[in-house]
């Protein structure tokens, strides 16, 4: 026989409150559990992504820079005789098809177009030089590697894409030779000097000659 006495109305109903209040504060904390899930979750999500667009901007950023440099072209020389330069691409990534070579104007020498084996000869120039040197005064033998600017339009592919790259290079040269077997030029190398736009590359390119060998010295 149970003798713990019943409990009375009101105490019953106390109970009942307090139990309800639990319940209350359980549902509460549930609540609250449920929402900061919801909210890591969200913020996981927003991390993951804006991490993945991150990557992806950089990549693509890497690509665009990569793409900008395999369709910059930079000549240099891969061999040098007396009157050749025998040229090539700096990076393998492009193939040259063709190139054609433009003088200064006050050289009025034709532009030389090549296709093959890239090149400069001497041949194609030396004459008009050693007259505009001759005409400004210049000593018969240089005393160190001079500079004949030129400017070259270069067609190649990259990846299967055709470009055309338009820059003014300087030639070193120098001029050697006796009187009775006459003056030859040498070729030494180039340089790159700008790159120039279709519209402005002969303007250019006939203010830098001018700048090596101003006209006032040909007189």
């Amino acid at each position: 026989m149970n003798d713990t006495p019943s409990p009375t109305p009101p105490e019953k109903a106390e109970t009942a409150k307090e139990a309800a209040a639990v319940r209350r504060r359980w549902i509460t904390l549930a609540e609250v559990l449920t929402v900061i899930a919801v909210v890591i979750s969200a913020l996981t999500l927003w991390n993951n992504w804006s991490e993945r667009r991150e990557t992806e901007a950089s990549e693509a950023a890497q690509s665009r820079r990569a793409s900008s440099r395999a369709a910059t072209l930079v000549l240099s020389v891969a061999e040098a005789r007396d009157d050749r330069l025998t040229l090539k691409a700096v990076s393998d990534e492009q193939s040259v098809q063709s190139r054609t070579i433009a003088f200064p104007s006050d050289l009025a020498v034709s532009p030389a177009t090549t296709t093959g084996e890239p090149r400069i000869e001497a041949g194609w120039f030396q004459d008009a030089l050693k007259k505009a040197r001759e005409k400004a005064g210049l000593p018969d033998d240089s005393r160190s590697d001079e500079r004949l600017p030129v400017m070259i339009t270069t067609r190649f592919i990259v990846d299967g894409e055709a470009h055309e790259d338009r820059a003014i290079y300087d030639i070193g040269y120098s001029v050697a030779g006796r009187w009775l077997a006459g003056h030859s030029v040498t070729l030494r190398g180039i340089s790159l000097a700008q790159r120039v736009s279709k519209a402005n590359a002969q303007v250019k390119l006939d203010a830098r000659w001018r700048a090596l060998l101003p006209p006032a010295k040909a007189k």
